[in-house]
């Protein structure tokens, strides 16, 4: 059964929605050039609203390892999404036990590669950073780990991607939003799409 996670949530109605949908995972972005930053203090009063089943996850970019683990009581799991390597992840792993998602852009057969390499629980395979771009899904058909599928994802192409590749969890963001913010509609649609793609 493929996993859920909803990206980017940064109000108190998106909380509400997805406490209705249930997704898996809702990410919280701590990356402050994105248009979907939240901060700490945001996020916590968001994850106090979130329905207990529900698992946050915290998104970095190039990140300072001090300032993640002040966020280790609002996230259950933290995503790497910049040009973190092995040895930062090594060293994350030292300090918090909880899971590790690492992002990678896929242009190319040696991106997926490289990919497959990461000391991550999990690695998220996207077609860029965050901005809904979908890639070449024939480049995972060989892939040997768990990964969250990203990138382009949407309504109607989720259940496709699904019967495809059975990743372990499909991530959106920009395909659940109306005007750059979510849209509770689509995010209802996304869930109902996947579920019924299982």
């Amino acid at each position: 059964m493929t996993k859920i996670k909803l990206c980017g949530l940064s109000r108190l109605q998106d909380i509400e929605m997805a406490n209705q949908i249930k997704p898996d995972y809702i990410g919280f972005v701590f990356a402050k050039k994105s248009k979907r930053y939240v901060s700490f203090e945001t996020a916590t009063m968001l994850k106090n609203k979130l329905n207990a089943g529900i698992q946050t996850v915290g998104v970095f970019v190039n990140e300072a390892i001090d300032n993640i683990i002040l966020s280790l009581d609002i996230v259950d799991v933290i995503q790497l999404h910049g040009n973190e390597n092995n040895e930062y992840i090594r060293k994350l792993k030292t300090i918090t036990k909880k899971p590790i998602i690492q992002a990678f852009v896929i242009q190319s057969q040696e991106d997926v590669r490289s990919a497959e390499k990461s000391l991550a629980d999990f690695i998220l395979l996207d077609g860029g950073k965050g901005e809904g771009k979908i890639f070449n899904w024939n480049f995972l058909t060989a892939i040997q780990r768990p990964y969250f599928l990203a990138g382009g994802l949407n309504t109607e192409n989720v259940a496709e991607a699904i019967q495809y590749l059975q990743p372990y969890a499909v991530d959106v963001s920009t395909g659940v939003e109306t005007d750059g913010r979510k849209d509770k509609n689509k995010m209802t649609a996304f869930v109902h799409a996947v579920r019924k793609g299982n």
